[in-house]
């Protein structure tokens, strides 16, 4: 990917103020009730909105400083290739990112990483002025470290499902592991209401996106996962460790990886 691509994202972002407890009640949660009316208003930050499509990372003249950035809201995918081999990652509201960290050491592997947004997103800047702020209350340092440690256990179950040998397999656990975040309980099953393309999915299932076509619509055959408006519908019963399905098409048996072609840096 050229540096010309990010710059058309980077120069299109805009700046704001938020009040970080008051966009996100789950660190507002931690402060005890008589506090946190004040740490509400103290806990100001920088916001930054992102549009679709390639982002290079880049938030502020000075990255590095700070804590990182808080997604209030939006959906963005991080895609990291070693030969042709990848990993995929969906983040989302109340994620804490550092996309600059490691962008100046050489991996021991070659390997291409990038970031993009595929909904507007909007991000709290937690830098030095924010930590310092955020220092009065040390329950939220507790609260962010936390959701740096729920996003590597997601990573942890992502690298699970994307080990089983059928792709259908793989995007059925996978609805079922975005539903424990994204999900909502209907009389008709359980709604994921995010937007997920089939290239998306391929990224986030390490398959080839014709694969990942051919095996929606079995999954959508046997009523176990389909499109309606709004999101993608879950129905039946989430998928166990002694998940049974019939045989299927041999080209849904197993899928190499597709080759890498996503180029940036970040966490």
């Amino acid at each position: 990917m050229c540096d010309s691509a990010f710059i058309s994202v980077t120069a299109s972002t805009r700046s704001d103020v938020c009040r970080v407890l008051d966009e996100d009640r789950g660190l507002a949660e931690a402060i005890p009730v008589e506090h946190r009316e004040r740490a509400i208003a103290e806990c100001i930050a920088k916001t930054v909105s992102i549009p679709e499509g390639l982002w290079s990372g880049a938030h502020t003249p000075t990255p590095g400083d700070g804590i990182g950035l808080l997604v209030l809201d939006g959906l963005l995918i991080r895609r990291v290739g070693i030969d042709r081999g990848f990993g995929a990652e969906l983040l989302g509201e109340g994620d804490l990112l550092r996309p600059w960290q490691g962008a100046d050491e050489p991996p021991m592997l070659p390997q291409t990483t990038g970031w993009r947004v595929l909904q507007p997103t909007r991000m709290a800047v937690l830098d030095e002025p924010f930590a310092r702020r955020l220092a009065r209350y040390p329950q939220l340092t507790g609260r962010l470290v936390g959701r740096a440690l729920a996003r590597s256990r997601n990573l942890a179950v992502n690298m699970a499902i994307v080990h089983q040998s059928r792709v259908d397999v793989r995007l059925h656990m996978l609805f079922w592991h975005l539903a424990g975040r994204w999900g909502r309980v209907r009389n008709d099953g359980v709604i994921v209401p995010i937007r997920l393309t089939h290239n998306v999915l391929s990224d986030l299932a390490a398959a080839r996106r014709p694969t990942v076509t051919s095996a929606l619509s079995e999954l959508a055959k046997r009523e176990l996962v389909r499109v309606v408006d709004g999101g993608w519908l879950l129905s039946g019963e989430q998928p166990g460790e002694l998940l049974e399905l019939t045989p299927l098409p041999t080209a849904l048996a197993t899928d190499p990886p597709p080759t890498d072609s996503i180029t940036a840096h970040g966490q």
